[in-house]
């Protein structure tokens, strides 16, 4: 019998927070954070990767530390435009991005570029190696932002249909505007932290909404069943019974990926920081959402219309009263 219980717990049994009682304040808060994200998405801006700015992106290292003042100096000579350098790693390992090449990156001025880059890099940082180069135009980059809004919106829809199938109008609306909500959220992350918006950053953006409308749909499955079992229960007391019955089971699996994703972001390096620190961004914004933005928003659309399976108990007449017709 002692095995059968867990040694620890995150949150207590049988809480009982009102968590309604904050509902005004949590959404007008949430609002408010989404709106400014979306004013930093357009200044500063976000940090478009190559995937969507298009142009020459080149990985090189040097035999010891990077002198990037001599490598500037080597690039600027160049004529390619504005050449981009940066550490990347470790002290000897370099980034360089050049803007696109020609009037579309055509192959052949872009390889021109990689080979004038390669032959500066011999006078400035003899024995440096070029260990990958990336090249996307302005063309294909804007079909990919395009595809990637796309694919973001499109993901959203069918949550929207899949919910109000499942439960009822008012769970998908408040899923959908939930999600929303989050996901401006995640872009002024973004926008602040300078991570580069890149396809990889769309694949966290994408596995962030399908673990929050997971557990929408857990906390929704119960306040679907309790509105079944306490059919006089006045819906706020209900939403907050039905959310610290959950509880436990919604932080334990946030803390449980959120611990998977935060050695990522601290010691994954560069190809993997983007993605991770976004996760984990994601993964708080959506497990708070759950509780203080998805539930208010049901509150709010479905006080009055999620028991239609119930009538109003009609009140006696007093005594001596007509009978009413």
């Amino acid at each position: 019998m002692f095995l059968s219980r867990p040694l620890f717990r995150i949150v207590p049994d049988n809480t009982q927070i009102a968590f309604m009682r904050g509902r005004v304040l949590g959404i007008a808060f949430s609002a408010l954070l989404s709106v400014l994200s979306l004013g930093l998405a357009f200044y500063p801006g976000l940090e478009k990767g190559i995937d969507f700015r298009g142009g020459i992106i080149m990985e090189i290292r040097t035999q010891g530390p990077a002198d990037l003042g001599a490598l500037r100096g080597a690039m600027g000579g160049l004529d390619l435009g504005d050449v981009g350098l940066q550490q990347f790693g470790d002290d000897s390992t370099v980034l360089l991005r050049l803007p696109v090449q020609g009037q579309e990156g055509e192959e052949g001025a872009t390889q021109a570029a990689v080979n004038a880059v390669r032959g500066a890099l011999e006078q400035a940082a003899p024995g440096a190696r070029i260990l990958r180069t990336e090249a996307v135009g302005n063309r294909v980059s804007a079909e990919l932002f395009a595809n990637s809004l796309i694919a973001l919106g499109m993901s959203m829809l069918a949550m929207l249909v899949y919910i109000w199938f499942r439960f009822e109008w008012q769970f998908a609306v408040g899923a959908i505007v939930t999600l929303v909500l989050e996901t401006t959220k995640v872009v002024g992350f973004l926008a602040i932290t300078r991570i580069e918006f890149s396809l990889t950053t769309v694949a966290a953006v994408l596995t962030i909404i399908g673990f929050s409308i997971n557990d929408k749909v857990v906390v929704y499955d119960r306040m679907r069943e309790n509105l079944r079992k306490y059919k006089t229960m006045p819906l706020r007391q209900l939403i907050d019974k039905s959310i610290n019955e959950t509880l436990n089971r919604t932080v334990g699996t946030s803390m449980t990926l959120l611990l998977s994703a935060l050695p990522l972001a601290l010691f994954g390096g560069d190809a993997l920081s983007g993605f991770a620190w976004t996760m984990v961004f994601g993964i708080i914004a959506s497990t708070s959402s759950s509780i203080f933005i998805a539930a208010p928003i049901l509150l709010f659309l479905g006080e009055n219309r999620l028991r239609r399976g119930t009538e109003a108990p009609v009140p006696a007449a007093p005594p001596g009263a007509a009978p009413r017709r």
